[in-house]
């Protein structure tokens, strides 16, 4: 989607601002002792206090209202009986859909008490993820994005996930540009348009450089290795000589 018109704009951090308060909560809510199943619910009761409706089930038929994964487990994790605990990592990817517009964003969150490994890799995620924001500017390469989280990912020590990649959402949760790259692909030569929506969001992982399928449910994702990942997405909008808008900003 490129954003043309101020209702276009409103539309769009309305749903944004939407799905950030709902993964901030969710993040707060999440302790020891529940299950993805009632965090999930918890996401569900917020965004329909907004108003909102889970994008996975409007797009997907996704069983889950929010895709929350677990240690391994890097992406589309369903939602169930799985008890949280103690040193786990929690990935919760919430997407929504309010008069027609789509917003994204996700994160990845350590229950206490989080082993030191664990928080450097977190801490890495989130500034692969600002790398990649500040690569987005109008007239810029799209494959920047991609370059910017790689070098910070590998800068100590870590790849990134390629066969995982952002996309440009609007008015589906999916919209163009699609594959926008974790990783400097040097073929993609598009260039990037002011106005445009991304959801920016590179997966950081302990060596691994792709997922597969975890078995035969459809969504569950994991490494060749099992080894841990996280993710951090945002939405944002592109603009002329500046950083790009966030949309999905909670405060």
């Amino acid at each position: 989607m490129i954003i043309k018109t101020a209702e276009e704009l409103a539309g769009m951090q309305e749903i944004g601002r939407i799905c950030a308060i709902t993964l901030k909560k969710m993040g707060e809510a999440l302790q020891p002792g529940m299950t993805t199943k009632e965090l999930d619910l918890i996401g569900a009761e917020i965004l329909a206090s907004y108003g909102a409706k889970s994008a996975p089930i409007t797009c997907y038929d996704f069983p889950g209202h929010n895709c929350i994964s677990v240690n391994e487990v890097v992406a589309h994790g369903i939602p169930g009986d799985y008890v949280i605990q103690p040193g786990d990592v929690v990935n919760i990817d919430v997407s929504a859909v309010k008069n027609g517009y789509f917003g994204d964003n996700g994160a990845s969150f350590a229950v206490p008490p989080v082993k030191a490994a664990t928080q450097k890799l977190i801490d890495c995620g989130k500034r692969a993820l600002q790398c990649a924001i500040r690569a987005a500017v109008a007239g810029a390469p799209l494959n920047g994005i991609g370059l910017a989280a790689e070098k910070e990912a590998h800068r100590h020590g870590y790849t990134t996930i390629r066969n995982l990649c952002g996309h440009g959402v609007g008015h589906t949760l999916h919209d163009e540009p699609d594959s926008i790259y974790n990783y400097h692909e040097r073929r993609d030569k598009r260039i990037l348009q002011p106005g445009v929506v991304l959801a920016i969001e590179p997966f950081v992982a302990m060596g691994d450089t792709y997922v597969e399928d975890a078995n035969d449910d459809g969504w569950t994702l994991v490494t060749p290795h099992r080894r841990q990942v996280v993710q951090f997405e945002y939405t944002v909008m592109v603009r002329e000589d500046q950083d790009p808008l966030i949309l999905t900003w909670a405060e």
